[in-house]
């Protein structure tokens, strides 16, 4: 999934590359992406685009007047500027923006779920929009102090409160799996039992490491937004290979839909789980 690096960097080169530009026209081949009505998506052809900007995951395409559209990649999508122009035979289109020039901004959407969607806005409605109202405090680039945010957030574990959008908005697994690793906590840690120390460890590594992620991308990603970000992840994903800092072995515990990682060495005392029924008895 996109997370905050990644929706930043496309943010950051979209908005270099079509502020000022012109739609033409608007076409929306995956229908069930379009999540409102009024106005229509046609109220924005004609209009100047005044750029592309970032709200924890999602990004806004600001056009110029009083509207704005709202996207939220979801799991696999991707918003992508093109110098040609998109076959409606792309199943993987879900919407279609046709700048004048020629080119084309399109969303993109991989697999089968078709879970990302667009709203057309006026510009005032963008910050009460359930989804944006909702978000927590961004975690870049300057997160509040997060003994006193995270001590509301109940005996949930770490990984799970940090992933949550309403506490803090932006990061998910992949960053939140880089982020312990980096403050040297257990994902299944408390959320709500963290002292000083290990709340400032937690954000100096958020800043850190989100600041590098994003470091890398602007030297790594070029327009078009690729398919697949090159993402400098050391721990995600990376189990059974050697922790970056100690030579440990890196563990993981396999959920339905996802992986979480981590080094027992430095983040469990030593002590290994292998499943979802198991990671319930660290605490």
């Amino acid at each position: 999934m996109p997370e905050l690096p990644e929706v930043e960097i496309t943010a950051r080169r979209l908005h270099a590359a079509l502020r000022g530009a012109t739609i033409e026209s608007t076409l929306a081949p995956g229908i069930n992406a379009l999540k409102t009505f009024d106005p229509p998506l046609q109220a924005i052809d004609g209009a100047q685009i005044a750029g592309v900007r970032r709200r924890g995951k999602h990004l806004v395409v600001d056009i110029a007047g009083d509207l704005a559209l709202l996207v939220h990649l979801m799991s696999a999508g991707r918003l992508q500027l093109y110098d040609k122009r998109a076959s409606l035979r792309d199943r993987t289109s879900r919407l279609l923006i046709r700048i004048d020039d020629g080119r084309e901004l399109r969303l993109r959407e991989f697999g089968t779920k078709q879970a990302a969607w667009v709203k057309v806005l006026r510009a005032d409605a963008v910050e009460e929009d359930e989804a944006i109202a909702t978000l927590g405090p961004e975690a870049w680039p300057d997160p509040p102090p997060l003994q006193e945010l995270l001590a509301g957030s109940g005996a949930r574990p770490l990984h799970a409160v940090l992933r949550d959008q309403r506490v803090i908005s932006g990061i998910g697994r992949s960053w939140v799996d880089e982020i312990l690793w980096t403050a040297r906590l257990s994902p299944f840690k408390r959320g709500d039992d963290l002292d000083d120390d290990e709340a400032e460890a937690l954000r100096e590594a958020m800043v850190s490491r989100l600041d590098g992620a994003i470091e890398h991308y602007e030297g790594t990603v070029e327009l078009p937004i690729p398919d697949k970000m090159p993402m400098p992840l050391e721990v995600h994903r990376h189990q059974g290979e050697a922790c970056p800092r100690c030579g440990a072995t890196l563990e993981a515990v396999h959920y339905e839909d996802y992986v979480m990682s981590y080094c027992p060495q430095e983040q469990t005392g030593g002590r290994v789980l292998k499943d979802r029924r198991l990671s319930r008895l660290l605490k």
